[in-house]
């Protein structure tokens, strides 16, 4: 999934006009979902903002000698399959077993994968990778929902933070806070340019940054860094 980072430049830091109006025929009429389209918006992106306040989720051994560090969208259909085979494979050989500590930053390459990525962490770092696998198993339904429709596509988000045990109110709270929307995709923008992130999933490992890889590879990777 190669695109510019630019495009966040476009889909999150203009306006929340041109959000709405580029959504399907069918646009969103109704007050939460305005509230939605703006909520991200409203800030120019790469303005100056402090990003302090983002969490790092990490699993696995924080004291472990090498940290791998995955970069991924929830619309990218890659990371999906990734995370569907070679990341149950990678969590049982190293993240479980504590040899290495895993983080998981989240890429924003357009405003579903934003959204998606509010409901991940609406419930804070215990439920995160729990929420992570959800997004991931239902990918294939809710980035199509509606035709691409995007109040179907929310509609989809929130059943899936609810199945997480997420209430109503802090779901809707989580998706319209525009400050923390707009501090994570700062945060994105910040670490993706310091770690050359040009497309997903990529992987930092050891200190070094690799594009999408078969898990041989990155086992290859791994224990070279560990010896």
């Amino acid at each position: 999934m190669n695109r510019i980072l630019a495009v966040v430049a476009v889909a999150i830091g203009v306006a929340g006009y041109f959000w709405y109006s580029s959504a399907p025929s069918n646009p969103l009429d109704n007050p939460q979902a305005t509230a939605l389209l703006g909520a991200a918006s409203a800030q120019e992106a790469g303005a100056d903002i402090d990003t302090s306040s983002v969490i790092e989720m990490s699993i696995g051994n924080p004291d472990a000698p090498v940290t791998v560090i995955e970069y991924a969208s929830y619309t990218c259909p890659h990371c999906g399959r990734f995370h569907e085979g070679p990341f149950k494979q990678l969590k049982a050989d190293y993240i479980d077993t504590g040899l290495i500590n895993f983080v998981y930053r989240e890429v924003y390459f357009d405003r579903f994968g934003l959204w998606a990525s509010a409901i991940a962490r609406c419930a804070g770092p215990e439920k995160f990778f729990g929420i992570t696998d959800l997004l991931y198993a239902g990918q294939s339904t809710w980035t199509r929902a509606g035709g691409g429709d995007p109040s179907a596509i929310v509609d989809e988000l929130r059943k899936i933070g609810r199945l997480a045990g997420l209430g109503n109110d802090a779901i809707e709270a989580c998706l319209q806070d525009g400050d923390n929307l707009r501090t994570l995709v700062a945060w994105y923008q910040e670490n993706a340019a310091e770690d050359g992130i040009t497309s997903t999933p990529s992987f930092v490992i050891d200190g070094r940054t690799y594009n999408n890889m078969s898990y041989e590879e990155m086992r290859g990777l791994i224990d070279d860094a560990s010896s």
